[in-house]
């Protein structure tokens, strides 16, 4: 580790509390938390958040403005800050979270899915770098996430590379999914004041157009994803999303990290939103979450296996599976209670299965924040058997609360999931590698065999799974270890040149 605290910035298009859409807000809020207070003998790091300030986002006050030189026109930047507060161990510490504001771009009924995304996240990237200079703060790192930030390194190593105030910054490039790109025409090197050799297979180009994910990889000093086993995977043509080549030349640089998990706000002794508080010293209350649940899901209370399934309904979340197998899953003595919305023909299924099984069933198509506790909560098991899971926090919650994960070995599933083997004591759920309906219906099976089996065994199970350390410490201890080798080897290119 460094022997002074980090200046660290951490950048993202969603940050929780402000603003989310998925797992990325759930990141951008925690991990920086971890980072101000870990490390460094906990002197504390100097971090700080920049994103959009969307219409929705209330409460922020101004802080400055400037004009942003951008498509041959100014457009004005208005920064403005909140906050976010991190404790950790007794100590306490403010996170200032800097939001780009402007009319034209993010005075919006939604956060993304417009015509102009590109031009949208060249004037944020763009407008975020100009603000540091203003602001009197020069970070050692900037951490930017997902490609709506990509541009930055990009940025920072040609139209700024010359400048002193900036050509000493470090980039870490965080994939969180690379399935999202953000993949545009070819007027864009305009947009990011390029000439037309950056359109070439070896810079920007990518299959007729240019990519922001692409000049991230490729710029930023440190790439890393959100799980090793996801770094390694994406890197295979299967999954790799037509980027494993650029990936495979860059595996020097490319690191994995699974995400924690906020184990303040995911605490089943303390939390308000579940029916009755309990923890590994007090597993036998758990089960009164089940009967609560099992009511207000409209089922029949009974002391029978609950699976649980929060997800979003697409196809990457291995539904096809479920549906697959699911006339011989209730031939056995359970209930499954669903959360989650999505695709139309998904969302149809589960009203089908739901039609055609109504006493073992429960469903809530939408977003419940508090019912998610809830299921996390009462659930006996929880299944999550994706095509492909970068990392996944469902089944890390689910480990906080008990709740035993049954899942398919790939990218953070498989770096947090372990096959449970009985003889040995080791593990802590089920699995399976094969994308296949059979193999998930054999690990519902093994794990409904211990749990009716063997229950004292189960238990023992449950009370292991809630001792697991998922927490952001651990997770912010490896980024800071990541940063420092971003900016020992930017340094070290820097000397070079």
């Amino acid at each position: 580790m460094f022997d002074r605290p980090l200046k660290i910035l951490l950048v993202s298009s969603e940050v929780v509390p402000f603003a989310k859409t998925g797992g990325l807000a759930d990141v951008a809020g925690s991990l920086p938390k971890a980072l101000a207070l870990v490390g460094n003998d906990n002197a504390g790091n100097d971090v700080r958040v920049v994103m959009p300030r969307y219409r929705q986002i209330e409460g922020a006050a101004y802080r400055l403005d400037f004009p942003v030189h951008f498509k041959n026109r100014y457009e004005t930047a208005i920064i403005k800050e909140s906050s976010i507060e991190s404790h950790y161990q007794g100590a306490h510490k403010t996170i200032p979270v800097y939001m780009v504001e402007n009319y034209h771009y993010f005075y919006r009924d939604r956060m993304y899915m417009f015509d102009d995304e590109a031009e949208r996240f060249a004037f944020f990237c763009r407008a975020v770098l100009e603000m540091l200079p203003k602001l009197e703060w020069q970070p050692d790192i900037i951490h930017c996430n997902d490609w709506q930030s990509g541009p930055i390194p990009l940025l920072l190593k040609t139209h700024y590379r010359q400048d002193p105030f900036y050509n000493r910054i470090a980039t870490v490039f965080t994939i969180h999914n690379l399935q999202y790109q953000g993949n545009f025409s070819k007027d864009t090197l305009k947009l990011l004041n390029l000439g037309e050799e950056y359109f070439h297979p070896d810079l920007l180009e990518f299959f007729g157009s240019v990519s922001y994910m692409k000049a991230g990889i490729l710029y930023a000093d440190i790439i890393n994803t959100v799980s090793r086993t996801y770094a390694a995977e994406i890197q295979r043509p299967d999954l790799g999303e037509r980027m494993d080549g650029l990936l495979r030349k860059r595996s020097a640089d490319l690191f994995g990290i699974v995400n924690g998990i906020n184990y303040h706000e995911f605490n089943p002794r303390t939390d308000p939103r579940i029916h009755r508080n309990f923890d590994q010293f007090s597993v036998s209350n758990k089960k009164e979450n089940k009967f609560a649940l099992q009511k207000e899901m409209g089922l029949p209370e009974r002391d029978i296996p609950v699976i649980g399934l929060i997800t979003r309904l697409v196809d990457q979340k291995g539904l096809d599976l479920i549906s697959e197998i699911i006339d011989r899953l209730m031939q056995e003595d359970i209930q499954i209670v669903v959360l989650g919305s999505g695709e139309p023909h998904y969302e149809q299924l589960f009203e089908n299965i739901k039609s055609r099984y109504p006493e073992k069933i429960g469903l809530y198509i939408g977003f419940n924040a508090i019912l998610a506790q809830r299921i996390y909560a009462g659930s006996d098991m929880f299944l999550m058997p994706s095509r492909f899971e970068p990392c996944g926090l469902g089944q890390l919650i689910s480990l906080r609360y008990g709740t035993i994960p049954i899942v398919r070995f790939t990218g953070g599933l498989a770096d947090t999931v372990n096959d449970y083997n009985p003889a040995t004591g080791s593990g802590n759920g089920f699995g399976f590698s094969e994308y296949a309906g059979m193999a998930l219906l054999h690990s519902i099976k093994k794990a409904l065999q211990l749990y009716r089996e063997q229950p004292e065994q189960w238990q023992y199970l449950v009370k292991n799974a809630m001792e697991l350390d998922f927490s952001w410490a651990r997770s912010g201890v490896e980024y800071l270890q990541l940063y420092q080798e971003a900016i020992t080897r930017h340094l070290d290119m820097q000397r070079i040149a």
